[in-house]
């Protein structure tokens, strides 16, 4: 049986189906998750990870665990959550955490915080993977509401480009090394096929809604105080950072999505395609 925490999430909910399409015993965990947010027969468990002491129940029986970072930095949670796993007598985890655990590793909203994670599962004595995606395609769902209401897309930094991924193909990867212990002691970076600007993926998702969509490019400062409504200000900074001063590294197009499924990642095209109607 497979746990996979975050499961109500764009890459948690993916890899639960995944892995049930696939014949196997799945736990679908998450803080507030009930049936209705999983496949028939795939067992739901609310959990907490931040909350190390509500994962006992959750993890019963399970050979490997899919773990996601908690949201805080609590060095204290972040060594529970691996006391949990090890005493649930689950063999493997499979972590996601970040690219920015390797570009970015002083950032304090984004490396700092998830390579102590890291730290913690490649300490564990567990067997352990780690997946390092980029950005998400899916960060596209910010757009909806102005493209709904006036057909335009709102970002900074028009021009820069990034090679997003599809979160379905980080749930592919998480399945594969969940699946087969050959991947421990692995670490992945996840990325999408080609480099796309914010000014491109803007056209792509017209080009997925039939109709053209007008572009108008943020400050930096008003895409800040946008970000600061929804995320702590080190998060948003340092996402800032990243969107507009990305590192070569960050701009590098990853083969381990291929080198893992023996097949090319998805575009943002074929994204935007598979979920144009929450932008309609």
């Amino acid at each position: 049986m497979f746990v996979v925490t975050g499961a109500t999430g764009n890459v948690g909910r993916a890899l639960v189906r995944t892995l049930y399409e696939a014949g196997e015993q799945v736990t679908a965990v998450a803080r507030r998750i009930t049936a209705a947010d999983a496949p028939d027969g795939v067992r739901t468990v609310a959990a907490d990870l931040t909350d190390p002491a509500t994962l006992g129940p959750a993890l019963r029986g399970a050979r490997a665990a899919f773990l996601l970072v908690p949201p805080v930095l609590a060095p204290e949670a972040d060594a529970g959550v691996m006391a949990a796993v090890e005493a649930a007598g689950v063999g493997r985890i499979v972590v996601l955490t970040s690219q920015s655990a390797a570009t970015r590793p002083e950032s304090p909203g984004h490396g700092l915080r998830v390579r102590h994670f890291e730290d913690q599962a490649m300490a564990s004595g567990l067997g352990w993977t780690v997946i390092r995606p980029g950005g998400f395609a899916s960060n596209a769902y910010a757009w909806a509401e102005s493209v709904r209401a006036r057909r335009e897309v709102f970002a900074p930094f028009a021009d820069v480009p990034l090679p997003v991924v599809h979160p379905d193909d980080i749930a592919e990867v998480g399945a594969a090394t969940l699946r087969d212990p050959a991947h421990d002691g692995r670490t992945y970076v996840l990325t999408g096929p080609e480099l796309i600007t914010p000014r491109q993926m803007t056209a792509a998702l017209g080009d997925a809604l039939g109709e053209e969509l007008a572009f108008t490019e943020l400050t930096r400062a008003e895409a800040r105080a946008r970000m600061l409504a929804f995320m702590p200000e080190a998060v948003a900074d340092g996402t800032l950072d990243i969107l507009g001063e990305p590192t070569a590294d960050e701009q590098k197009i990853s083969p381990d999505v291929e080198r893992v499924l023996g097949r090319a990642p998805h575009s943002f095209a074929t994204w935007a395609g598979q979920n144009a109607a929450a932008f309609g």
